[in-house]
C-alpha cells in the first residue's frame, strides 16, 4: 500500500472541517465579485459613482422610475476596460415619478419626496439615431437601497470589495517578501545579521500598527497605492519573527548538514532546502494578516486616509453613514460592517483550518 504524501493529508484533513471548505468557498465567492464587480453592479459607471440626490438613503427594495439618457460622446473605451474597470462614459439617469410621450419627446416630472412636486421637464428623441442611443424610461429597484448621494448601495458593495481584496494581496506579498527574506538571513547566519536585524524587528513591533500606518501614509500621501505600500510595510514583523525562528530550527537537521557537506551555497540551501520546509506557518501567519491588512484599510478609510472619493470603499461607506444610525437608517453602515465582518471572519477560519491540517504532530 502506498503512503500518501503530507500535502495529501493535509488536503483531506482540511476538506473534513466544514467552517474550512465554507469559508475557502466564500473567499472565492467573494474574489469572483471583486474581479468582475462592474459585470454584476446594477451601476457600471466607474467606481459605481451614479448620483440620484433626490433619491438619497433610501431603504433597501426602493423601486422608482429611471429615465435613461445614452451619452452622446464617443470615448475610446475598449470591451475589456469597461468589464475590470468600469464605464467611462455611463448614460444620465433621472429619477422620475410620471412621464408621457409623444412623436418627439418624452416629458417627465423628476422624483420629489416628502409630498413635494418635482420640477415638469422633457427630452427630445432624435428619430433618426439607433435606438440604442434613444432615451427610455425603465424601472430601476435598488436591492440595498441608496446611500446619502443616492447612489447604488448594492452596486458600491461590489466594487468596494475589490479594494479589500487588492489591498490584502498586495500587503502580503509585501510583507512576505520583506518578512522571509530578512527572516532567513536573521535565523541562518546568526550572530550580528541576527542582532541587527532583530533590532529592527523590535523597533518596528514596538510602534502601533495603525499610527505606523497613518505616518506611512502621511509620508507618501494619501491614494490607493499609498495605502497598498503603507500596510505592506507594516506586516512583515510578524513574517520575520517566525520565519527567523523556524530557520533557526531547521538549519541544525540533518538534511541541511548534508547539503553543506556537498558543498551548496547558502542561497541554494535557505530557497530549496530550508524555506520548502517551513511553508506551513508562513502560510497561516499570511491568512491572518490577510484579514488583518483589510481591517487596517477600513480603518484608514474610516479616518480619511485611505482610499479617496469617488473610490468605493467599505472603511469610508461605515464614515460616511455612521451617523444614520441614530436617525433609523442604520443599514447604510450595518450592511458595509458586515461585509468587512464577513470576509475577515472566513480569512481568520481558513487560517485556522490550515494551522490543525499543516500540524504534522497531529
Amino acid at each position: 500500500m502506498q503512503k500518501q504524501g503530507l500535502s495529501s493529508l493535509a488536503l483531506q484533513k482540511f476538506k473534513k472541517s466544514f467552517w474550512g471548505v465554507f469559508s475557502f468557498w466564500f473567499i472565492m465567492f467573494m474574489a469572483f465579485i471583486s474581479v468582475f464587480a462592474y459585470v454584476l453592479a446594477p451601476d457600471s459607471s466607474q467606481y459605481s459613482n451614479q448620483m440620484h440626490l433626490s433619491i438619497h438613503s433610501k431603504p433597501p427594495g426602493f423601486t422608482v422610475p429611471i429615465l435613461v439618457v445614452p451619452n452622446s460622446l464617443n470615448e475610446d473605451q475598449n470591451f475589456f476596460n469597461r468589464i475590470f474597470f468600469g464605464d467611462a462614459n455611463p448614460a444620465t439617469e433621472i429619477p422620475i415619478s410620471t412621464h408621457r410621450f409623444d412623436l418627439t419627446n418624452i416629458y417627465y416630472t423628476t422624483y420629489a419626496s416628502d409630498g413635494l412636486k418635482g420640477l415638469e421637464n422633457s427630452v427630445e428623441i432624435p428619430l433618426n439615431s439607433p435606438m440604442s442611443s434613444r432615451p427610455f424610461v425603465t424601472q430601476r429597484m435598488f436591492y440595498f437601497g441608496t446611500d446619502k448621494y443616492g447612489r447604488d448601495l448594492l452596486s458600491r458593495i461590489l466594487v468596494g470589495a475589490r479594494i479589500s481584496f487588492s489591498i490584502g494581496f498586495v500587503a502580503v506579498f509585501i510583507s512576505l517578501l520583506i518578512g522571509v527574506f530578512l527572516g532567513s538571513i536573521a535565523g541562518y547566519f546568526g550572530g550580528k545579521w541576527d542582532a541587527v536585524i532583530m533590532w529592527v524587528i523590535n523597533v518596528t513591533w514596538s510602534i502601533p500598527t495603525l499610527l505606523l500606518v497613518i505616518a506611512i501614509t502621511l509620508a507618501l500621501g494619501k491614494g490607493f497605492w499609498q495605502v497598498f505600500i503603507a500596510v505592506g510595510l507594516t506586516m512583515w514583523v510578524e513574517v520575520a519573527r517566525i520565519v527567523r525562528g523556524q530557520v533557526m530550527s531547521v538549519k541544525e537537521m540533518q538534511y541541511v548538514t548534508a547539503a553543506r557537506a556537498l558543498g551548496f551555497t547558502d542561497f541554494r540551501i535557505i530557497v530549496k532546502h530550508i524555506l520548502p520546509n517551513i511553508l506551513a506557518p508562513v502560510i497561516v501567519i499570511s491568512a491572518a494578516n490577510f484579514a488583518a491588512a483589510i481591517l487596517i484599510e477600513s480603518g484608514l478609510s474610516f479616518l480619511g486616509i485611505g482610499a479617496q472619493p469617488p473610490m468605493s470603499s467599505w472603511g469610508a461607506m461605515i464614515k460616511d453613514h455612521y451617523n444614520y444610525i441614530i436617525v433609523g437608517k442604520p443599514y447604510l453602515a450595518l450592511i458595509p460592517g458586515l461585509c468587512i465582518m464577513s470576509l475577515v471572519m472566513a480569512f481568520m477560519l481558513i487560517g485556522n483550518t490550515l494551522r490543525d491540517a499543516l500540524d504534522v504532530k497531529a
